[in-house]
């Protein structure tokens, strides 16, 4: 092939990189404020509510879809060997496709929660105390991945739990939002985010379990995933809205705000793998804690949320918590020679 060389190729490669790192972490901060705000918004208006799990269902078939699409590309749009890996790695190797089973069904108990969390607290509120999947997710690697933590990130978890904590003294000392057309509450909405936090540390643990333990490649096991995500997404809906969704339609309540939903749910998991590969975790920790400060701002302007003194605090704790743990590991010192 006479295309460029690689060492023609190499000078611009930083360069590119680099971009894409910002590029990558403004969507992310994008992604991560809109979605909490848009959620809250369509969960709180007046006017027919859409079903919550018609909408995980739905999210769960566009990221079928684009993960589908994604391969068929990286075959080079060859119907035949993309059908063929598909049979290959999904029909004749069933106990491996069934190891994502267990976090599919998580997965998709925790988006249900999302719904519950968001609707019964403020949008802030939400964004905040949801930051101790941090705390989960680490301490479920210590356990299952047999990693260790430094004193710095063990001393960033403790300040995380102390902001989040300072912030639910707030909203469980004060009364439900006078301006939120619906009524909410804060306990369940507590409950839901904890167990959602709970859950989604140990399916992304897990998740990240299988894939350095298979040569399946990521995009293989969002498929798979995705369809057990589907099947259980049914069931959910099935179970939980079936009768009212025979009456009233399966995207009843949809509107181009939901759809926004839908798709920004569905290419955020998408969008973290690429901030992943361009950017780190320092990045990842600031496009955090520049979502909560967004989703506050906008929360205080235009969903009635009234910014206390205790939550400035508990926020700050938690965004200085989120930073701190994101540094790098140092690196251990080596023994002075004489």
């Amino acid at each position: 092939m006479g295309g460029v060389s690689d060492d023609e190729k190499r000078p611009n490669m930083p360069a590119a990189a680099a971009n894409m790192k910002y590029v990558s972490l403004a969507f992310l901060i994008f992604q991560n404020a809109t979605l909490i705000l848009s959620m809250k918004y369509a969960r709180n208006k007046e006017g027919d509510q859409f079903f919550a799990t018609v909408a995980v269902v739905t999210a769960e078939l566009l990221k079928l879809t684009t993960s589908l699409t994604i391969m068929l590309v990286e075959k080079k749009g060859n119907v035949k060997d993309w059908l063929s890996y598909l049979h290959q790695n999904i029909i004749l190797q069933p106990l491996d496709t069934m190891k994502v089973f267990i976090p599919a069904i998580i997965y998709m108990i925790q988006n249900n929660l999302l719904y519950i969390a968001v609707s019964n607290l403020p949008a802030a509120t939400f964004q905040v105390t949801y930051q101790l999947k941090i705390l989960t997710t680490a301490m479920f690697s210590v356990f299952m991945l047999g990693r260790s933590l430094s004193k710095l990130q063990w001393g960033s978890m403790l300040l995380l739990f102390i902001g989040v904590a300072t912030v639910q003294v707030e909203v469980q000392s004060s009364s439900a939002n006078p301006t939120s057309p619906t009524q909410q509450n804060a306990f369940l909405g507590l409950a839901a985010v904890i167990v959602s936090c709970l859950s989604s540390g140990f399916a992304g643990v897990y998740f990240e379990k299988i894939l350095k333990g298979s040569k399946c490649s990521v995009w293989m096991r969002n498929v798979q995933l995705s369809l057990f995500g589907v099947v259980t997404g049914i069931i959910g809906v099935l179970t939980k809205d079936g009768t009212q969704v025979v009456e009233k339609g399966f995207f009843f309540g949809f509107s181009p705000l939901v759809v926004f939903i839908v798709s920004n749910q569905a290419f955020g998991g998408l969008l973290v793998a690429l901030v992943i590969k361009y950017a780190d975790n320092i990045l990842k920790g600031f496009a955090t804690s520049v979502s909560i400060i967004i989703s506050t701002i906008f929360s205080a302007l235009f969903l009635g949320f009234h910014i206390s003194t205790m939550f400035i605090i508990g926020a700050t704790l938690v965004i200085t918590a989120v930073y701190l743990y994101s540094l790098p590991k140092p690196e251990p010192s080596l023994p002075r020679t004489t």
